[in-house]
């Protein structure tokens, strides 16, 4: 049995040790937004939080996230979107969304560490792949959200207009 704190919730799971953390999450606590891409740590669209670090699901084993605190996407929100959530939708980020989740939680890890990234922070941290190709939008999508964090009441309802 291992203990997990995933999105502020404690959970105990009963899996193997070596079980990526991907496959606990979606598949034995039903979080679901996390997505399998590749398996190996190359495209992003796993990628979670661990203790504020932006980190691929897919090939960590989950025991090296006992004791430590997961943010999936479903927990980035608190009451309203997060800013990166509102710029997304803004910039109209997505077009085939699959990589999306992976990319807002690596784009919310860069803003927690540099909150006003120039356009090299971002290209050096968004290594996520997407095939789309919405790269242009995400960069902008990022740097809008960085003004909404610079703002009071930065958390605010994203809609889309």
């Amino acid at each position: 049995m291992l203990k997990l704190n995933v999105n502020g919730r404690s959970h105990t799971v009963d899996v193997e040790p070596e079980m990526p953390l991907l496959w606990v999450l979606r598949d034995h606590l039903n979080l679901r937004g996390t997505k399998y891409g590749c398996g190996m740590s190359l495209c992003g669209a796993c990628t979670v939080h661990i203790d504020g670090v932006a980190v691929e699901s897919c090939s960590l084993p989950v025991s090296e996230a006992v004791g430590k605190k997961i943010l999936t996407i479903e927990g980035l929100a608190k009451r309203d979107l997060h800013p990166i959530q509102a710029a997304w939708i803004e910039h109209e980020v997505p077009q085939c969304g699959y990589c999306q989740t992976g990319m807002i939680m690596s784009a919310a890890a860069l803003l927690d560490k540099k909150p006003r990234p120039t356009d090299d922070d971002i290209d050096a941290a968004m290594t996520n792949l997407c095939r789309c190709g919405t790269y242009a939008r995400v960069k902008k999508a990022i740097h809008a959200a960085a003004e909404m964090r610079a703002l009071p009441g930065a958390a605010r309802k994203g809609t889309a207009s």
